[in-house]
């Protein structure tokens, strides 16, 4: 067997293997040998048909089975013998395979195509381009989100006359009869001119108005009707009230934080506030810290760039996919794609030169964490500590042991992060959340 490697650039590279008879010949008998021991074959007992006959029956087929295992083989020992970082897979080049007679060569030959990066290496001694961000809240997000609470657990009713902040329920027709639909119209999403006429009128009243001037919003979203229905929405349109709908905020007394927090958990207005004021920190920190990480991982891919094989990784992603994908949707989305794989790659070479590993108790503790975040609005409290250990084991032995490696890669990237964050001494830095709006839109 010969194997040879041609780089025909930086970082793509043909891999050829000649295989002989006796690389694979010997092989090939046996199995033929142990084939015609079980062999039935008609006119002759079971596993006394002549070998000469199993080999004409079975030969090819076999021949092809033990060269592809001896392919694979032979390659995967090759590429892991290799300094560079191979990609993807190897390629077959198959317009060469296509010409091979399987019945009468003795001598086969093989081309692979492989995309590799040559060297990674990374500096943290430099100085990178993210910062560590924590969130200060004010007392307005605190008043916004105790407003939508009283609000959530209000009383609806129905007055005799609307106002400002009130939906109205009734029909909703084109002058020219071209559309009608009975909705809900809220009076908060409309402009302060347009409002107007809304506000004071009794059921049985008709308003006339261009609900695509009026509305503020995504007219769709807003009247909870299709995208297609509200494009017909411009015009002369009326509005006959057939009802009003108001929530009346509810009080800041006990009933309201046993209803929000369980029983006996809140008996103070000022703890109620500061309750609050703690799930919305802890909550806006956890977006905050997916915004540090992806931040983080964009300053060290800039500082890093690395010379990925393009084209190869196309046209694999295309031939691993079995047609899942497009050559066009592969190139759309590539750049994502590369993205990714460059902090796969940075992530790797760090963990390895810095021993950093994600051991089998991280993977246990962050899989209940996430769990526990995912089941927390179920109201299963008790019982899902009781049941922890079945909730861990259907999710990390699930999708083929895919589960588990996710979350082992999860936890090694949560490791490598924290140690470049330390390493390369990233600064801190606190904000309000207006700031962090801000951040997240640029």
């Amino acid at each position: 067997m010969e194997i040879t490697l041609d780089k025909h650039a930086a970082n793509e590279a043909s891999v050829k293997i000649k295989l002989e008879e006796a690389d694979y010949q010997p092989k090939v008998d046996a199995k033929i040998k142990d084939y015609a021991k079980k062999a039935t074959i008609k006119g002759f007992r079971p596993g006394k048909a002549p070998f000469g006959m199993v080999k004409n029956l079975y030969g090819t087929s076999v021949l092809v089975e033990e060269i592809n295992a001896i392919l694979s083989k032979s390659l995967n020992d090759y590429l892991k013998e290799q300094e560079f970082e191979i990609l993807g897979d190897p390629l077959p080049k198959e317009d060469e395979t296509e010409s091979i007679d399987w019945k009468k060569q003795k001598e086969f030959e093989f081309a692979y195509k492989i995309g590799f990066v040559e060297t990674i290496s990374v500096n943290l001694d430099q100085k990178l381009e993210a910062k560590n961000y924590t969130i200060t809240l004010s007392d307005k997000e605190v008043n916004e989100a105790l407003d939508n609470i009283k609000k959530q657990y209000g009383k609806m009713t129905n007055p005799e006359e609307s106002a400002e902040s009130d939906f109205l329920y009734g029909d909703l027709k084109a002058e020219d009869g071209s559309f009608e639909e009975t909705l809900s119209l809220p009076l908060k999403e409309m402009d302060g001119r347009s409002v107007k006429k809304f506000i004071g009128v009794k059921k049985g009243d008709i308003i006339s108005f261009d609900p695509s001037k009026a509305i503020k919003g995504d007219l769709a979203e807003v009247l909870n009707i299709g995208k297609e229905e509200a494009e017909k929405l411009q015009g002369d349109f009326t509005f006959t009230v057939q009802n009003i709908n108001r929530t009346e905020e509810a009080a800041l007394d006990q009933e309201l934080f046993d209803k929000v927090f369980g029983p006996g958990q809140v008996d103070s207005e000022e703890a109620f506030l500061e309750k609050i004021k703690t799930i919305l920190t802890e909550n806006y920190q956890k977006e905050v810290k997916v915004f540090n990480e992806e931040q983080l991982k964009e300053s060290l891919i800039k500082a890093h760039p690395l010379d990925l094989p393009e084209s190869f990784l196309k046209e694999w992603l295309v031939r691993a996919n079995e047609g899942k994908f497009s050559e066009e949707e592969v190139e759309k989305e590539f750049p994502a794609y590369a993205k990714q794989l460059t902090w796969s790659l940075l992530s790797n070479q760090i963990a390895k030169v810095n021993e950093i590993k994600a051991e089998h108790e991280d993977v246990i503790e962050k899989t209940k964490d996430m769990i526990r975040e995912q089941l927390a609005s179920s109201g299963m409290g008790s019982q899902l500590e009781e049941n922890m250990d079945m909730f861990l084991e259907n999710y990390l032995q699930g999708n083929e042991g895919k589960n588990y490696m996710q979350m082992l890669t999860a936890v090694q990237n949560e490791k490598v992060l924290d140690f470049v964050r330390e390493k390369a001494k990233i600064k801190e830095e606190k904000i309000g959340v207006e700031k962090f709006k801000e951040l997240l839109e640029n």
